[in-house]
């Protein structure tokens, strides 16, 4: 016979979550882990974004993976909170973009990348809660 007869092993016994005690000494309630927002991929290639429009809205974060599949980009937003983010080929990076203000932001490419830089934008539009983008 291989290995211990199933009488020998043992058998795992579910243990009950034990409830987190606070300093003061009474139960806390355990937090429940968020679950991320989904990330939308945005890929530069020479002179375009795709997708080239996105909707957002005002205090709901947003995860957006900026990619390059052709040349060195850049995106940039002040009014979005999006710092200075240069896009590689072969490397995505994850931005978290909060919006503040409900508006159309239109963004260009922040680094010159060829005779179609001029045009090379992506439209984000942020809604509030009511749906107005003003």
């Amino acid at each position: 016979m291989c290995g211990p007869a199933v009488s020998d092993l043992a058998v795992a016994t579910p243990i009950p979550a034990a409830p987190v005690i606070s300093a003061a000494g009474s139960a806390a309630p355990v937090p429940i882990p968020q679950t991320a927002p989904p990330i939308v991929t945005v890929a530069a290639s020479n002179w375009k974004f795709t997708p080239n429009t996105l909707a957002l809205h005002t205090g709901e974060t947003a995860r957006l993976r900026l990619v390059s599949t052709q040349g060195v980009h850049g995106l940039q937003s002040t009014g979005l909170g999006i710092p200075l983010t240069v896009m590689q080929p072969g490397a995505g990076v994850i931005v978290n973009v909060t919006p503040k203000k409900a508006g159309v932001y239109v963004l260009h490419c922040a680094i010159v990348c060829g005779p179609g830089h001029p045009n090379m934008t992506i439209t984000i539009t942020v809604t509030d809660s009511k749906g107005s983008t003003h």
